[in-house]
C-alpha cells in the first residue's frame, strides 16, 4: 500500500471523527440543558479573595511577684542586772482559834396593814334635795315656851334618791323637834346615784309670829 491509499483509509481516521463527534453532542448537551450558561456564569463571578491573619494566644499579664520579707533581726540580749533582796524572816506564829457566835439579823419592821374601807355609805354634807318637805314648829314646843332650835339630821339615800332612813346627830332642846324632823325628812327626794350615801341636813326652828 503506498502512502496516499494509507492517507484514504477510514480506520485511521475512525477515532478522530469518534471525538468530533461527542464534542458535538456534548455542546449541544450543554445547551440543552442550559449547563453552558450555568458554567459562563460561574466564569463571570467575582473571586473573593479572604486574608486570614494568623491568631496569636493571647498571654494574660501576671502580677510581678512579691518582694521578698526581710526578717527583723532579733534584739540583742543584755544580761540583767545582778540585785541582792534581803528578805525579812519572820517568826511563825501558832495560829489562834477564835470562836465566832452566830448572830442572828435583827428582826425587819413589822409589816403595815392595808387600810380598811369604810364600812357602808359615805357622809355628805350641805346635800341639796331635788324634793322636799318643810317641817312644822311642833305644838308642844309652843307650849313648853320653846320659840328656836337645832337638829342635825343623817339622812340615809337610797341609789333611786329616796330616803330610806333619818338618824338624829344632834339635837338643841334635845328630843323636842326629833319626831317633826324624822317625818319631814323621810319625804324627801335627791338626784339617783350609781351608789347610796348619807347626807348630813341642819334643820333650824323659830317660831314667828
Amino acid at each position: 500500500m503506498d502512502y496516499a491509499d494509507s492517507e484514504r483509509s477510514f480506520g485511521k481516521h475512525l477515532p478522530s471523527v469518534l471525538v468530533v463527534a461527542l464534542l458535538h453532542v456534548a455542546v449541544g448537551y450543554a445547551l440543552v440543558t442550559g449547563l453552558a450558561r450555568k458554567v459562563v456564569e460561574v466564569i463571570k463571578s467575582p473571586l473573593e479573595t479572604k486574608i486570614i491573619e494568623e491568631i496569636k494566644k493571647v498571654i494574660p499579664d501576671q502580677p510581678p511577684p512579691p518582694p521578698p520579707k526581710l526578717a527583723t533581726p532579733p534584739p540583742p540580749f543584755i544580761p540583767p542586772p545582778e540585785v541582792n533582796i534581803q528578805v525579812p524572816i519572820q517568826a511563825q506564829q501558832a495560829p489562834t482559834i477564835t470562836a465566832v457566835s452566830p448572830v442572828k439579823p435583827p428582826p425587819g419592821p413589822p409589816p403595815v396593814a392595808a387600810p380598811k374601807p369604810a364600812d357602808g355609805p359615805v357622809l355628805r354634807k350641805n346635800v341639796r334635795p331635788v324634793g322636799k318637805v318643810d317641817p312644822i314648829f311642833p305644838r308642844d314646843a309652843i307650849k313648853r315656851g320653846i320659840e328656836k332650835g337645832t337638829v342635825i339630821a343623817h339622812v340615809h339615800i337610797r341609789p333611786d334618791g329616796s330616803v330610806s332612813d333619818v338618824k338624829i346627830a344632834s339635837a338643841n332642846p334635845a328630843r323636842v323637834f326629833d319626831r317633826e324632823v324624822i317625818r319631814a325628812l323621810m319625804q324627801w327626794r335627791f338626784a339617783p346615784e350609781p351608789v347610796g350615801f348619807i347626807g348630813e341636813v341642819e334643820i333650824e326652828f323659830k317660831l314667828t309670829d
